[in-house]
């Protein structure tokens, strides 16, 4: 099962496979981010044992569509200039390679956020994507053109758009209404609380 692929890689799929996906890569820093703090967020979203196997069903689904899946995303995206502009230049001049490599990424988080083990690793990785949103980290994967920092208000509201657009393609599944019903509010939560993880480099500690 694809599950079951994805999951006992381990840190085989790391940046040398793919440019600048460092999962699993001993550079990364530790995240602030406890795993005890990560079960009390669970447990803030409301994700249960029942909802991590219904996004590991749906992790399934979108996987084999992760192109159509951020190809979505990313028309949402290419319709708003104030997001476009994540990718350019402060003269407004895209960086192409480095959209590129942002989408490829972005597949994998699909894989990894449905797929993977919750366990440091995860944690960790979850606190580089959030860097790499931030004047920290921003553009450094790819040596990228683009300007360094993306605004925490843009970061989250797209979760809207991410989880709106994923929905069409769980119903593609054929899976019933109810299982539908329940991969995608598995895969809500899990989208809020993963970004809510991201929004971590963009806080004060005390604050966060």
């Amino acid at each position: 099962m694809f599950q079951a692929t994805v999951e006992n890689q381990g840190d085989s799929r790391m940046e040398g496979q793919l440019p600048g996906y460092a999962y699993g890569a001993a550079s990364l820093a530790r995240s602030p981010v406890t795993m005890e703090e990560l079960e009390r967020l669970k447990q803030a979203a409301g994700l249960t044992g029942e909802d991590m196997e219904a996004l590991r069903r749906a992790g399934r689904v979108l996987a084999a569509r992760a192109d159509a899946v951020v190809d979505s995303w990313r028309r949402a995206i290419a319709a708003v200039p104030h997001l476009v502009a994540a990718y350019a230049s402060a003269e407004g001049v895209v960086d192409d390679l480095y959209r590129a490599r942002v989408r490829e990424r972005f597949k994998r988080w699909i894989e990894d956020m449905c797929l993977r083990p919750w366990d440091q690793a995860w944690l960790d990785y979850q606190h580089e994507i959030g860097a790499r949103h931030t004047h920290l980290a921003k553009n450094k994967a790819d040596a990228a053109a683009a300007v360094p920092h993306i605004p925490l208000r843009y970061l989250i509201a797209f979760t809207a758009v991410i989880n709106e657009r994923v929905r069409p393609f769980l119903a593609e599944s054929g899976a019933a209404a109810d299982e539908i019903q329940a991969m995608h509010d598995a895969w809500c939560k899990a989208t809020l609380l993963s970004v809510t993880l991201w929004t971590r480099p963009y806080v004060a500690d005390t604050a966060w």
